[in-house]
């Protein structure tokens, strides 16, 4: 039986189930604690919600204008091959695991290489695709380690990654032949788990590295493959500042890198090799530079902004140093930069408030603009989406902070019910795009949804990145805190009926107000959260805990861990009195699901309400469909129980 079939049967086999018993069925998967049986009634009711799907480029073919790009039209992500635009997406892999990034061998595309983990463990290993015969081979050890960031060298013959296959903790770079996985080496043994390759030299005896501190501070290296040597380029002496290398010239006299140095922002700038000398090239934009692609010839330099929220793609003549932006384009979020092997088109994938991710491609001498994929909403009318509000308020120490307010429709009148939704990181921002499922609590629930860019968040300058740091941790707390106030002053906003969400970091912020603001919200939702940062630093995996360590803290200082233990959400669930929800992956990397397990375990013995659902083939956060799809099920359940009545 096909593929096709075997999909239409599960589905028929489950719309059965759904009519004989009345309730959404609980997967083998799945643990579920406190949550009450869920009427299948709500799978047609929000079916609409829950089948969009978007397209991502992954990048071109290097001899045809065709392309590989990841979309979801089973239960997890997958590669599709698309030959012109608005053609046919044909699918080519077909796991029950989404996969990750993939890139064409560079000069003829008879395989791809890409990543796969299990589970969402986060173990990625590299695999080869082979065009000719979907052949797949595994090339690296297929272990409990990290493998990924592959670039290519210019002859095509090889690529560098970084690894954690030695140890399981350091990043080591290893350079191989795809077409003979044995050929695997270690040609950088680092300290660490922060490294990537940036690129080779033009002649590919070097390798161009980044070491990655922590969100403020980074380093650029280079490795001679003939001798190993490793050389620092920048800085040159210790300092907190960011060096993030992006390539090398096509001259091989520099590099192009993104700095922070002398600025608030990352910018983008040109390293001369001969004279040490550094050459800020978008001086004149005062935001942060947070992606860019180089063509093969090196003649051009396209790159993304990150501009209040919102980006924009700008495009630079490298032998002039002058940038263009690049006009057209829809506003919303842009990613994805890949140019075609001549450098006559740049691909980029797009989303917006009212459109799912797409793939664009941008015609460098014409200014044309072509939609490669168009995909579905699902039976959402995106014209119907409304766009977002930016928002501020007065923090306690007078700080302003922002953030996004989504109202839902007119048709709902009076105070509507408020879902705070804090992000991760905790350097992560928020930024306005397609809202998917989320569009369900606005449109069919009436709740308006609020989305704070707290202090610590990324894009508004090295100094607000700075401010939750360490024994700083509850001042973000604190912003939440004052963005009540603010929620109270609003005559459309119900202050009474407010519940607070996030995942990750988001899942502490969450955890924090629920204890320390327990009497101005209905409830909570925490996410694969943070809820003791001492035992979550202990059980996170090797090779994050010393970058994490830089921001939490160091939870070896008795004076640090002092602090975690006054500050943790688990040792305040006496004060946790409204119902919490919380979700977990069984396999989380990052945030290890023994933090939700103690957290759940101590509300219980407190006395309070807590629903609790982990998938044990999940990481951090819910990949799959099925179980997104419970998820929003339980979601909208405790929310019509908690916030709305």
């Amino acid at each position: 039986m096909n593929k096709s079939l075997l999909l239409a049967a599960s589905l028929f086999l489950a719309s059965a189930l759904y009519a004989q018993t009345g309730n959404v069925p609980v997967g083998e998967n799945l643990t579920v604690e406190g949550i009450p049986a869920l009427p299948s009634s709500l799978v047609s009711e929000v079916r609409a919600y829950t089948e969009s799907r978007g397209a991502g480029l992954s990048q071109w073919h290097p001899l045809r204008k065709e392309m590989l790009i990841g979309t979801r039209f089973g239960n997890s992500n997958q590669f599709h091959y698309v030959k012109f635009p608005g053609g046919d997406r044909k699918q080519i892999t077909f796991f029950e695991e989404p996969v990750g990034g993939a890139s064409f061998e560079p000069k003829q595309g008879n395989y791809f290489v890409f990543s796969k983990d299990i589970g969402g463990n986060e173990f990625a290993q590299l695999y080869r695709f082979d065009m000719s015969t979907s052949a797949v081979t595994m090339l690296t050890d297929g272990k409990r380690s990290q493998n990924g960031g592959i670039k290519w060298n210019h002859a095509g013959d090889r690529f560098a990654y970084a690894s954690t296959m030695r140890n399981g903790k350091d990043r080591d770079i290893r350079v191989m032949d795809p077409m003979d996985p044995t050929t695997d080496k270690v040609v950088a043994e680092n300290v660490g788990g922060g490294w990537s390759v940036a690129g080779w030299s033009v002649d590919d005896t070097q390798l161009l590295l980044t070491e990655g501190l922590s969100v403020n501070e980074s380093r650029i290296y280079t490795v001679d493959l003939g001798t190993g040597v490793k050389t620092r380029m920048l800085p040159k002496k210790d300092e907190r500042t960011t060096y993030r290398a992006v390539a090398f010239t096509s001259d091989g006299k520099g590099i192009y890198l993104l700095s922070n140095k002398d600025s608030e922002f990352n910018r983008l700038c040109r390293f001369d090799l001969a004279s040490g000398k550094v050459q800020t090239l978008t001086a004149n934009i005062p935001w942060d530079v947070n992606d860019t692609e180089l063509t093969e010839d090196g003649s051009a330099l396209a790159f993304i902004t990150n501009e209040n929220g919102m980006a924009r793609a700008y495009i630079l003549t490298t032998a002039t140093g002058k940038y263009e932006p690049v006009q057209g384009l829809p506003v919303g979020m842009i990613g994805g930069l890949r140019w075609t092997r001549d450098g006559a088109s740049l691909g980029l994938t797009i989303a917006s408030h009212a459109s799912t991710s797409d793939v664009y491609e941008y015609e460098r001498a014409t200014g044309k603009l072509t939609r490669w994929t168009e995909s579905e909403l699902g039976g959402m009318d995106g014209s119907a989406l409304r766009e977002p509000e930016l928002i501020s308020w007065p923090s306690f120490d007078k700080r302003s902070i922002s953030g996004y307010l989504y109202r839902p429709p007119a048709k709902f009148t009076g105070k509507r019910p408020v879902v705070i939704n804090i992000h991760g990181g905790p350097e992560g921002q928020f930024r306005p795009s397609f809202m998917g499922r989320n569009n369900y609590f606005l449109n069919e629930m009436g709740v308006a949804m609020i989305f704070p860019n707290v202090r610590g968040s990324s894009g508004y300058g090295k100094t607000f990145l700075d401010l939750d740091n360490g024994f700083d941790r509850e001042n973000s707390v604190k912003d939440i805190g004052a963005l009540l106030d603010w929620i109270a002053q609003q005559p459309d906003l119900d202050a009474d009926r407010i519940m607070v969400t996030g995942g990750s970091y988001g899942g502490y912020m969450t955890l924090a107000v629920a204890f320390h603001y327990n009497d101005r919200i209905r409830c909570s939702l925490d996410v694969v959260g943070i809820s003791h940062f001492t035992t979550f630093l202990k059980n996170t995996e090797d090779y994050r805990r010393d970058l994490r360590r830089v921001e939490y803290g160091d939870e070896r200082d008795p004076k640090m861990a002092a602090f975690h233990d006054a500050i943790a959400p688990l040792n305040h669930t006496d004060k946790i009195k409204k119902p919490m929800f919380i979700v977990q992956g069984g396999n989380d990397p990052r945030v290890p699901a023994s933090e939700a397990v103690q957290m759940k375990d101590r509300i219980k013995q407190s006395g309070g309400t807590v629903w609790y659902l982990m998938a044990n083939d999940e990481g951090h956060g819910f990949r799959k469909k099925d179980n997104t799809d419970f998820q929003f099920y339980a979601t909208i359940a405790f929310m019509q129980e908690y916030l709305l009545k």
